[in-house]
């Protein structure tokens, strides 16, 4: 071997060396898991919330301008495919009355799909509710079911 091949031999081990030194006293920073725990708790619907399976819209939304929603109810809310939903104040004065239609078979205890489309201009900003209200064409108290959603009206 030439005396060059000795010194490029040589250089080479030094340098695989030094990096092997390098790497083995290289400190591997730590990551510790975070939690993120959010400090605005949403608002949670009431009356019967436990009927609603799916709602487009939830709890706590900012709400504006007209919107297409869909959601699944637990059966027993139709009456001839129709659902009655109204946008509530925070009073819970209604401010507007529209519908929700049944998108599968509504004559069932099981989850029935539905759509409705709500309108929020020119209401007044602020706290509201989307109230889904059960089609009761008997008219009996004992009947009545709702689900109110609070929402913010922006």
């Amino acid at each position: 071997m030439t005396s060059f091949g000795k010194l490029l031999l040589t250089v080479i081990i030094v340098a695989l060396l030094g990096g092997a030194v390098f790497l083995l006293n290289r400190k591997t920073p730590q990551i510790e898991p975070i939690s993120i725990t959010p400090n605005i708790t949403q608002p949670e619907a009431l009356g019967n919330k436990d009927d609603l399976i799916f709602f487009l819209i939830a709890s706590g939304s900012n709400v504006s301008g007209k919107i297409d929603a869909n959601g699944i109810l637990k059966g027993g809310y139709f009456f001839e495919g129709n659902l009655p939903i109204s946008i509530l104040d925070a009073n819970k004065n209604v401010l507007r009355i529209t519908n929700g239609t049944a998108t599968a078979d509504w004559m069932t205890i099981e989850p029935v799909p539905f759509k409705t489309n709500l309108d929020f201009t020119n209401l007044p900003p602020g706290p509201a509710y989307i109230q889904i209200h059960n089609d009761n064409p008997s008219g009996l108290p004992a009947n009545d079911k709702f689900i109110l959603i609070p929402v913010v009206i922006n």
